[in-house]
């Protein structure tokens, strides 16, 4: 099925809302290099308006974009009849294939892992401070897990409607 203004609006929210996602983790990696725990000793009103004010900074539509990252690159392969076979990674569609399995395990990582983690840590769900403490350790290794599966993604996503099925 060929629609030229469906795939247009596809790749369009395709590449901004993944610029939007995946920089956003590359953003915070520039900022946040290694991992500092939170201190137990420190303030709670402190840690309040600390987060506050990072959750404002950082947080917003980034995991939304997710969402219309994933959904239009699997429109995109459906509507070029590319869907089952990029999934099963049969011949050239393997290198695609193989970045929207690596999308989708972010996705997953992003929504199931990071997500309901950081909506301790960030006050969303009440939390004990010893709780925000281990919750801010699993945040920072996952997102540093989404920004590492980003460069392998994308140069799948390149090779895999560049010129690896003319090899």
């Amino acid at each position: 099925m060929q629609l030229p203004l469906l795939d247009l609006l596809a790749r369009y929210a395709h590449l901004l809302f993944a610029l939007v996602w995946v920089g956003h983790n590359y953003a915070n990696f520039v900022q946040n290099p290694r991992f500092v725990p939170l201190q137990n000793g420190i303030d709670v009103a402190t840690l309040n308006r600390d987060l506050e004010a990072r959750m404002k900074r950082e947080h917003g539509i980034f995991r939304y974009a997710s969402l219309v990252v994933w959904a239009s690159g699997m429109l995109m392969l459906w509507q070029r009849g590319w869907l089952p076979g990029a999934l099963l990674l049969e011949g050239p569609l393997a290198a695609i294939g193989l970045g929207a399995w690596i999308g989708t395990a972010m996705l997953l990582n992003l929504w199931l892992v990071l997500w309901p983690h950081q909506k301790k840590l960030l006050g969303f769900v009440p939390a004990t401070l010893e709780e925000r403490v281990r919750c801010s350790r699993i945040t920072f290794l996952s997102s540093r897990s989404n920004t590492i599966l980003s460069i392998p993604l994308l140069f799948l996503m390149a090779v895999g409607s560049h010129g690896l099925h003319l090899l």
